[in-house]
């Protein structure tokens, strides 16, 4: 033992430098991938890019954004769905030390607005098919980014339609401005920005989580170990990158070395041939898109030539789902994470005996949130004021909490948000569970009402402002209804002012010219609503209710 005051003799002379000490960043996965296998196809969609290209391209982009002025500390958003540009971007962009800022492509044209008024985009790549959007958000804009159009050669074939040109010049010219051999650097810092999502708060005014570069590595790490991703492994991207930067699997694949299959949109008749002509071996979804296969018309389906992994979050999907998917050929891993956790935090690890179980009770298993991954440092459930760890019973409620390497580093001008989040030391995620006698996490209700629709987070808040906007409406309430296909929809309880009359269509199509489509209401509800001794709607009571429309 050292003497008191005195280093350790490990303490001595053993500093960290340059030869024993680099940042973790996901830059160096594509940096790897593309020295290793150059010839091997990364990315499939109008055409096959070898990681050599892929590895260009993004030199290319991160090149013609310095020569443009853009650095360390600005903000890149990009506006597309599954395409190479965005892939490239998640390289590309902070290889310049930019930050990038990937845009939900459901959301209307204010949010949009405020969230590149909000995160001070400096440059907004946008793909030709959101452009009626992204143009009437450019308007309530003070100050105009450098708008540069994407012109993807299979809009039309994968259902989409192009919209009009908006910027200077489309992404293709932009990357030729640039040099594919613009040296791979990593951060001076790996705690350094990264990523800026944008996640609904209880507000209804979205919030910018930041992520850095540390923790898109080790989750990334994380991915490829949790889902045994390596080389031969074809990934198709059913998941939106836009969202969590697609669970990371943006860099999991490419840690990896693994090919990229993006596609547009999720549509059973693109899916199943891309799995039978591509060799999938993994995909990811929210349940709705489980749903979309597990229904899928006979004529549209196709024997899997191969076993599938398919991972999913959110609610969890139902049994019946569970074993239409596994008669395909399909293996479901239930996953559970937020955007400030990377995404996915925790997974339902299969246990070997699981699989002598019925179905109802191995669905039941299959649908816990789980254990952590093995690159966060700890998930648990606590009890939200003594932060004492609640009993193994499978009954005592408490808060499910995170903490570690994987979890962001906060929200972006937004300081108490930020210090309420980790209070004690706590990601606080605001889900309330419990520990079985195994030790799997199990969420049982959510907090802060969040609506999980689609794998889309909404504000059951911004919903309500939204009905009360309405000249007819004298109260309203939105909670979450079990819906077969999304996962949960948005349900309104609505009490009219006394003698006006209206239809819930009427209400509906009100709450649709105001929000995100996705957002409005499915369901709506005319009755008084239940209130406690104070006044407070009780809305643990009309989500029962909910659950029983018929």
């Amino acid at each position: 033992m050292a003497e008191s005051g005195q280093p350790s003799i490990f303490d001595r002379d053993l500093d960290r430098n340059a030869a024993n000490s680099a940042a973790l960043s996901p830059l160096s996965f594509l940096k790897r991938a593309a020295a290793v296998y150059p010839n091997k196809p990364a990315v499939v969609h109008d055409r096959v890019y070898s990681y050599a290209e892929f590895g260009a391209r993004a030199r290319r982009l991160a090149s013609a954004l310095q020569r443009r002025g853009f650095g360390r500390g600005d903000t890149v958003a990009v506006m597309a769905p599954n395409v190479p540009a965005l892939l490239e971007a998640h390289f590309g962009v902070p290889l310049a030390g930019c930050v990038l800022n990937p845009l939900n492509i459901r959301l209307d044209a204010a949010n949009l607005a405020f969230i590149l008024e909000h995160g001070e985009a400096k440059v907004l790549i946008t793909d030709r098919e959101f452009a009626p959007t992204i143009e009437r958000a450019l308007k309530q804009l003070a100050k105009r980014p450098l708008v540069i159009d994407i012109d993807d050669p299979m809009t039309e074939l994968q259902g989409g339609e192009r919209g009009a040109r908006l910027g200077e010049l489309d992404y293709e010219a932009f990357l030729a401005e640039g040099d594919p051999e613009f040296p791979w650097s990593l951060p001076e810092d790996e705690w350094q920005a990264l990523c800026l999502l944008y996640t609904s708060g209880t507000t209804g005014n979205p919030k910018g989580v930041v992520y850095h570069h540390r923790g898109a590595y080790l989750n990334a790490v994380g991915q490829a170990v949790t889902y045994g991703l390596d080389h031969r492994s074809v990934y198709l991207w059913t998941l939106p990158m836009f969202h969590c930067s697609g669970w990371t699997f943006t860099w999991g694949v490419t840690a990896a070395q693994g090919t990229h299959v993006c596609l547009r949109r999720v549509d059973p008749r693109l899916v199943y041939p891309l799995i039978e002509e591509r060799k999938v071996t993994h995909l990811c979804g929210a349940p709705i898109v489980l749903n979309m296969l597990a229904h899928a018309p006979a004529d549209v389906r196709r024997a899997l030539p191969h076993p599938v992994l398919v991972v999913t979050g959110g609610a969890a999907p139902p049994s019946t789902v569970i074993a239409n998917m596994e008669k395909q050929g399909f293996n479901v891993v239930h996953a559970y994470g937020l955007t400030e956790c990377y995404g996915p935090a925790t997974y339902c690890a299969t246990q070997d005996d699981w699989a002598e179980m019925d179905l109802d009770l191995r669905a039941a298993r299959m649908a816990r949130q789980g254990v952590s991954y093995v690159t966060l440092e700890e998930a648990t459930v606590l009890d939200p004021e003594s932060l004492v760890e609640v009993p193994r019973d499978g009954e005592t409620m408490g808060e499910l909490m995170l903490r570690g390497n994987t979890v962001m580093r906060g929200y972006l001008k937004n300081p108490s948000a930020t210090d309420e989040a980790f209070a004690g030391g706590w990601f606080h995620t605001g889900d309330l569970g419990v520990l079985h006698p195994d030790g799997y996490i199990e969420v049982k209700d959510r907090s802060k009402d969040i609506i999980i629709s689609g794998g889309e987070n909404i504000s059951s808040l911004e919903v309500e402002e939204a009905l009360y906007r309405h000249p007819k409406v004298l109260e309203a309430a939105v909670v979450a209804r079990p819906d077969a296909r999304w996962g949960e929809t948005p349900c309104a309880f609505v009490t009219l002012k006394e003698g006006a009359e209206a239809t819930a269509e009427e209400i509906i199509a009100f709450c649709r010219d105001g929000l995100a489509h996705y957002k409005a209401p499915k369901t709506v509800i005319f009755r008084e609503l239940p209130k406690t001794s104070t006044g407070k709607i009780q809305k643990f009571v009309l989500r029962e209710d909910a659950k029983n429309i018929e």
